[in-house]
């Protein structure tokens, strides 16, 4: 069956290396926190992170897509904060 609903979050990087960076740390996540209602796909095209949510309802796509969002801006946090911390060691 075709999910009801869906929204593609685009996420564009100064780099492809950033780009992977922050695809790798959320793709971990991909199937893990699906459930009945929704799920996602996470893809890297170029400097371009593309996560893709589907969902039966308008509510379990609100929730699916604040929770990627979430995601994505916690990998992009810690990578700023690795390479912080690679430039002053």
């Amino acid at each position: 069956m075709r999910p009801a609903h869906s929204a593609s979050l685009e996420f564009d990087y100064s780099t492809e290396r950033r780009a992977r960076v922050v695809e790798r740390s959320v793709a971990v996540e991909e199937g893990e926190i699906d459930d009945a209602r929704s799920g996602a796909r996470v893809a890297r095209e170029g400097r371009t992170v593309v996560v893709t949510v589907e969902a039966g309802d308008l509510v379990a796509l609100r929730a699916g897509v604040n929770s990627w969002i979430r995601l994505v801006e916690t990998a992009e946090r810690v990578a700023d904060a690795g390479a912080t911390y690679s430039e002053s060691a």
